[in-house]
This record gives structure tokens, sequence and C-alpha cells, in this order.
């Protein structure tokens, strides 16, 4: 039997989130007009996903030449972990600009077409900033576990940045595994990326 998503189902979900359907699920005419008024993504899962297994998660990574070798190696972590990698470049260690791998991967997550994301550059900063332009990602730059759980707990961030010659190769896989495994922790911290949603809004607007 089919599931079916109501009007009442958003209830929990905050105004501009994303809320993923299973493929063969109901959606009501309330619950799609209430999705629309509150700018609510309602992404359908792939049939051979679920949403509850680590390999149903599709994780997007992107790296300019400085952070190629290191994404590479990630790559390597997550596929052992069980998640899907939708690479986006580059391939090589010839010369390229980090701005343009960054963008792919946060459009990639604010579309919908990977979970999360990670951008890697040499010192990671860059890659932060662009990624944070497109409307949707919320991009943190982390150095230790520490921050990663942070940025999780707290941020709800969907896009990892990595500074891949200021960091071991070891350190970041823990990095990764911590940011992968920590959940957001809503409570009072969902008004604060509220307010982040509200301010991207505003400025979109603005433009």
């Amino acid at each position: 039997m089919r599931s079916v998503l109501t009007a009442a189902d958003l209830g929990n979900v905050a105004d501009g989130g994303e809320l993923e359907v299973a493929a063969d699920s109901l959606i009501t005419p309330l619950a799609r007009d209430e999705a629309a008024r509150r700018n609510i993504t309602l992404r359908r899962l792939d049939p051979s996903e679920k949403a509850s297994s680590p390999d149903a998660r599709r994780i997007a990574l992107g790296a300019d030449h400085g952070g190629y070798e290191m994404k590479e190696q990630l790559k390597s972590h997550l596929r052992d972990w069980g998640y899907v990698v939708l690479d986006l470049g580059t391939d090589g260690t010839a010369p390229v600009d980090y701005p343009d791998f960054a963008e792919a991967v946060a459009s990639a997550v604010a579309r919908g077409d990977a979970w999360r994301g990670v951008v890697l550059d040499s010192a990671g900063i860059g890659s932060s900033i662009a990624a944070n332009k497109v409307p949707g990602a919320r991009a943190a730059l982390c150095y230790d576990r520490a921050t990663a759980r942070n940025s999780r707990e707290h941020n709800d961030a969907n896009v990892l940045s990595l500074g891949a010659r200021l960091i071991s190769t070891e350190s970041a896989r823990e990095i990764l595994a911590a940011w992968l495994e920590t959940p957001f922790a809503g409570g009072r911290h969902q008004k604060r990326v509220d307010k982040i949603r509200g301010i991207e809004k505003r400025h979109s607007k603005a433009e």
C-alpha cells in the first residue's frame, strides 16, 4: 500500500526546507499547496533509495587541483562506507579555478541531486565562500572533528569544505566521518538556521 503525504506531515519541516518522499507516495493537493506556500521542496527518492540507509545517500565531491588528491582518497573512503559518490571534478592536477567546482557541488546539494557535498582546495576558504553563494547551500570550513560536529549540530551544514594543504589525509577522513554521522540538533538552533535562510531570501529578492 502506498503512503500518503498530507499537509499535516509538513508541520515539522522548516520554511524553505526539503522533505524526502518515497517514489510511490501519494501527495495530496493540500500538501502540494502548503509546500509551495512555505517554499518546501518535496524530493522524490529513486525507487532504489531508502532514506534511512547510508547507501541511499549520495555525496557530491568537488575539488580544484590543490584538493584533487585528497578528493580521490576521500572518494574511496565514502564508497567503503557505503555512500554513493557524485564526483564533479576536477580529474587531475592541472590548474583550475576552485569556484567552478564549489558551485557545482553546492548546486547539486541545493537541487537535491546530492544529500550532502564536500568541496576541497588548498586552504578550503575560497571553496567555502563560493559554495555559500548558492541559495540553499550552507557550507562550513572544518579543520577538526569538533568543528565538524558543531557545523552539523548547530548550523545544519550541508556542504563540508576542507583545506587539503592544511590538514592530513587521516584528519580529513576523521572530519568527514564525524560530519556525516552527526545529525542536526534542531531545537533552539532551528530558529537560527531559519534566520540564515531568511537573510538569503531577502538578499535574493533584492537582486
